[in-house]
């Protein structure tokens, strides 16, 4: 009662109210920055996510011998689990592509048309063209955005696939060329395939590479968190010895990169956090210093050191206490329109944050979990709890002869 009586009191000394407001104020806006940019960084990751996805394969199985012999019946095999939405064939080579003086390496895939849009959204990334007009034997195929532009082509040019399997002829050993039409562009978003990946029919890839088989099968499935698991379970149940990638082993590095930064991102803006509560120290120590008669009387009249004790942990707990749930109210707003807010910022300052000129993801996402908001808001806590101790501890050893000598 005493606490919430200390908390809600007009205090003779202005500056011990003034600490305090800002020791809430400076807690509520170090939790909503902490809810604003761990919000905005987990909708970038799932961004990155999809536009990954989008265009490499929650998981690949690999034959043996980087080959997959009568592909058809395992593929029917895959689908019949329950958690499989989406098998198709691929041919994984490499080759350099040449356009007049202009020479490109890039990641050759063959597919089949109609089942790469089971696995793949490259048929909503065209930009020219459409991905149906790669027919067997028309040696047609499909450019990354950034890729063309490098190369100079357009829709209806020839370009040159030189494959690193070699001719052997009377005038030596030649490498294996072959002219193809590009017939569609498509922008996935994502610098590695807009700049590096090409794709051709299957029987054009076969021929060309001197395959007999395709490289393996592209799996897509309904969860993409459970795809290491369910891609394991597959492979399992199917005869022979087969390779299975899932996306977390082949983008390791990259996802490990953003962890690292979202955990480095969340230490730094829990010290923004830590100042605000430990300001709680301040507003307290001065707090005791102004009660020391109001003390002295307690103790005298039996208030016991623990009392004592309870009464500033709970003005002090109190004070976090309405920061942090000013805090997360702003921030959790905050995180759910930004989408919106940035928006109208940048029609105000007539600018662009983020230019789509320089970054592949020019809008500013925002995926908001509530599991981060529960952590932030408990660190929070904590961290305020922890600010109540010494001054508490301080308030509890107060002599009452001591400060009433001189009252």
């Amino acid at each position: 009662m005493i606490g919430l009586r200390y908390v809600r009191a007009r205090r003779r000394n202005h500056f011990i109210s003034f600490i305090s407001m800002t020791s809430m104020l400076g807690l509520a806006l170090g939790v909503m920055a902490l809810i604003t940019v761990l919000s905005v960084m987990n909708g970038f990751e799932k961004e990155l996510k999809e536009r990954i996805l989008g265009m490499a394969s929650h998981a690949t199985v690999i034959g043996d011998g980087d080959a997959l012999k009568h592909w058809q019946p395992i593929a029917e095999e895959v689908t019949h689990h329950p958690e499989i939405v989406g098998v198709a064939p691929y041919l994984h080579a490499e080759g350099m592509l040449v356009k007049d003086k202009s020479v490109n390496g890039a990641i050759i895939r063959g597919i089949l048309p109609d089942e790469e849009p089971k696995v793949a959204i490259v048929t909503e990334k065209m930009t020219h063209g459409n991905l149906n007009d790669l027919k067997g034997g028309e040696f047609n195929i499909v450019l990354g955005k950034e890729l063309a532009r490098k190369l100079g082509v357009i829709v209806g040019d020839k370009v040159t696939l030189v494959a690193p399997q070699a001719n052997v002829t009377p005038a030596g050993i030649l490498p294996r060329l072959k002219r193809f039409t590009l017939v569609g562009i498509f922008e996935a978003g994502m610098h590695e395939f807009d700049s590096g990946l090409a794709l051709i029919h299957m029987d054009d890839a076969l021929k060309l590479f001197r395959k007999t088989s395709p490289t393996g099968l592209r799996l897509k499935t309904n969860d993409i968190l459970k795809a290491p698991m369910i891609s394991r379970q597959v492979a399992s149940q199917l005869p022979g010895r087969y390779w299975v990638v899932d996306w977390t082993q082949r983008h390791a590095n990259f996802f490990r990169a953003l962890k690292t930064e979202k955990t480095v991102m969340f230490v730094i803006l829990t010290l923004i956090v830590a100042v605000a509560a430990f300001n709680i120290i301040s507003t307290l120590v001065m707090m005791v210093s102004d009660k020391q008669a109001d003390i002295a009387v307690l103790r005298t009249l039996g208030a016991s050191p623990g009392s004592i004790l309870k009464i500033f942990m709970i003005q002090g707990t109190i004070i976090g206490l309405v920061g942090i749930i000013l805090g997360v109210v702003g921030g959790v707003w905050l995180a759910s329109n930004v989408e919106t807010i940035v928006p109208a910022i940048e029609s105000m300052l007539g600018r662009k944050f983020l230019s789509a000129d320089v970054y592949y993801i020019s809008d500013l996402p925002s995926d908001m979990h509530w599991n981060d908001v529960i952590i932030i808001s408990i660190v929070s806590f904590v961290l305020c709890l922890l600010a109540t101790i010494y001054p508490a501890l301080r308030a509890a050893s107060t002599q009452p002869a001591e400060a009433l000598r001189y009252e």
